[in-house]
């Protein structure tokens, strides 16, 4: 036989005994997609209110000090952000996380009613699988109510598609 084909003869053998040495082992997991694992939406309250909400997957965390909001260049807005669960983290030592949905309201420095604003959110997360998401920005238009009018609607980041469509 040549040495071609015994090489051939050998490597159709080895394949399946390969194979089933590895059957067993675990395999990668499926991890979601940021905006799936950290879904963003926000609405207007008020013309100087901002309410966000992050709907955070189970399996997953957010880190509170990774969370900032801005609007335009203007820097980061003091968002009023709830308590976080303690943590000690490899990676970035004592923190605080939020699983779960979390509401923070982001106060606007400047009321304008009527207008729509481009608000910008930072973020950061990990899966308890280990795996850790970089920084994540997401941009939302926010349209701000009337003054005395009623919270606008939710807007989300990344609207959910729909099977019936």
């Amino acid at each position: 036989m040549r040495a071609d084909a015994q090489a051939l003869v050998a490597l159709a053998l080895f394949l399946p005994a390969f194979a089933m040495a590895f059957d067993g082992l675990p395999t990668q997991p499926k991890l979601l997609p940021p905006e799936q694992a950290f879904r963003l939406s926000v609405r207007a309250l008020d013309p100087s209110t901002i309410e966000a909400r992050f709907d955070v997957a189970d399996g997953y965390y957010l880190y509170r000090d990774r969370i900032h909001f801005s609007v335009g260049s203007s820097g980061n807005l003091p968002a009023e952000l709830p308590r976080g669960q303690r943590k000690h983290d490899e990676f970035f030592g004592d923190v605080e996380t939020y699983r779960g949905p979390v509401v923070i309201r982001v106060p606007l420095p400047t009321p304008t009613p009527g207008r729509t604003l481009e608000l910008h959110a930072d973020s950061q997360g990990c899966a308890d699988v280990g795996v850790c998401y970089p920084p994540n920005t997401q941009v939302l238009q926010v349209a701000l109510p009337a003054t005395g009018a009623k919270p606008g609607p939710y807007v989300e980041a990344a609207p959910r598609k729909s099977w019936l469509k």
